[in-house]
């Protein structure tokens, strides 16, 4: 069966063949958006177990009304304020702990930016490794809110709108908690104005992200 709709209809008919397909479709993307939140793998994957298993037993209650990822990643964005106020006030990393090991930090925009390829020039292949870490360590500085929203527009590739719907503010709320993060980064990387250049040939991990020197977007965000 191809047919997502098909797919969620019997799930919600009880089927969890079906169920656990809509699982395969989407996990990865889960798993992603948990550890942008959460930064760490250990806490990510108990957000994952518990996203879907929020999901398997509410999924009566999806109407259409949103795209079932949609659906998925708002369950994702709630569950960390929950754990949080279960688990209690946690220290907010500082910026000189950040080390930018995906074991620990997990995968995100930052991460893209390496050049990893055979042969890759050196003195590149450490421009962008220094701007991927320093990049990793800004982004843990920003607050949890800045940090989602860059973090769904750039590491999955989302649009404004997609944001402002799986969090359920408006576009515009979404595009100025963007561009206060915008704007945090590219103050604290302006002194790899230099390394950016041949950053950019690589992934386009951050997309709409432009590094110091780059002209601004209209309002700052794309």
């Amino acid at each position: 069966m191809s047919d997502e709709s098909a797919l969620i209809a019997e799930a919600r008919n009880g089927s969890a063949a079906a169920f656990e397909e809509l699982v395969r479709r989407h996990d990865r993307s889960v798993l992603r958006l948990a550890l942008s939140i959460v930064r760490s793998q250990e806490d990510a994957r108990d957000i994952y177990q518990e996203a879907f298993l929020k999901a398997f037993r509410s999924i009566g209650e999806f109407r259409g009304e949103c795209s079932f990822s949609t659906w998925l990643y708002r369950i994702v964005t709630r569950l960390r304020p929950a754990r949080a106020r279960r688990d209690g006030p946690r220290p907010r990393p500082s910026r000189a702990a950040g080390t930018g090991d995906p074991d620990h930090d997990g995968p995100g925009a930052a991460e893209l930016l390496a050049d990893t390829r055979p042969g890759g020039d050196p003195e590149r292949m450490l421009a962008a490794s220094e701007m991927r870490r320093r990049i990793t360590e800004e982004l843990r500085a920003l607050s949890d809110r800045e940090r989602l929203v860059f973090e769904l527009r750039h590491d999955q590739g989302m649009r404004l709108a997609a944001v402002a719907e799986i969090l359920e503010t408006t576009e515009e709320t979404v595009r100025n908690c963007l561009y206060r993060a915008h704007q945090r980064l590219r103050a604290a990387l302006a002194d790899l104005k230099d390394a950016a250049a041949p950053a950019r040939a690589g992934p386009p991990g951050l997309r709409g992200l432009r590094l110091p020197g780059d002209s601004e977007p209209v309002n700052g965000v794309e």
